[in-house]
């Protein structure tokens, strides 16, 4: 048996005991919605992900998971997801980011992008959600991850009444990507995703002005 037909190291932490697909599953078009079993591959130059060792990748992903889980809630709740409705879908794309890690490059943009249409697919279904959010398999709730303060509850509100392609937009800026990886991200072209933030922050402006001078400090 050589490297490639032995198992993989086991998987520790939220993700223990959940497998890999067998390889060669065909790699799904770029234009196709996420499912529970491929997500497509976004082709963002973020800090790409070096060459890795077999025994060393899920050790990555697990350390991958423990940094990115809370802000990608935080991404999604900025784009108008209620903190159940970010949880259940942050989690569902890294379940399906573990089925994938070996093929995924840029696993910040990833992420984002799954999840992103995840939670878009549950207004479909919104009122049929429960108001629990599963435990990970390490039965650590990701909600335990995310915590509120005033101030930042207030912004996300404000966040929530932009239009959705602002909300879209700045959610990404809020994370650090630039006006071109936000581009290729969401296929705007740079003047767009320019445009949008620009509209975006000065409606944001305008609101938490209008709350400041209404007494709402």
């Amino acid at each position: 048996m050589n490297d490639r037909d032995a198992d993989p190291p086991p998987s520790t932490g939220a993700f223990a005991g959940v497998t890999r697909p067998a390889a060669g599953t065909e790699k799904p078009s770029l234009t196709s919605p996420p499912s529970t079993s491929a997500s497509p591959e976004p082709h963002i130059p973020e800090t790409r992900r070096p060459a890795e060792h077999r025994e060393d990748r899920w050790a990555n992903f697990a350390e991958f998971y423990d940094q990115q889980m809370a802000r990608l809630i935080r991404h999604l709740m900025r784009q108008g997801a209620s903190m159940h409705e970010a949880a259940e879908a942050a989690q569902a794309a890294f379940t399906e980011a573990l089925m994938q890690w070996e093929r995924i490059k840029y696993p910040a943009a990833w992420v984002r992008l799954v999840a992103q249409r995840l939670y878009l697919r549950q207004s479909a279904r919104r009122e049929d959600l429960a108001n629990e959010i599963p435990d990970t398999p390490g039965n650590m709730c990701p909600l335990r991850q995310v915590e509120l303060g005033e101030e930042e509850s207030r912004v996300y509100s404000t966040l929530a009444s932009l239009p959705p392609h602002q909300r879209t937009v700045m959610a990404w800026h809020l994370d650090g990507f630039s006006t071109a990886d936000i581009g290729k991200a969401l296929s705007m072209s740079p003047e767009a995703v320019r445009q949008n933030l620009n509209r975006s922050r000065s409606r944001l402006k305008t609101i938490l002005l209008d709350w400041t001078d209404g007494g709402g400090r």
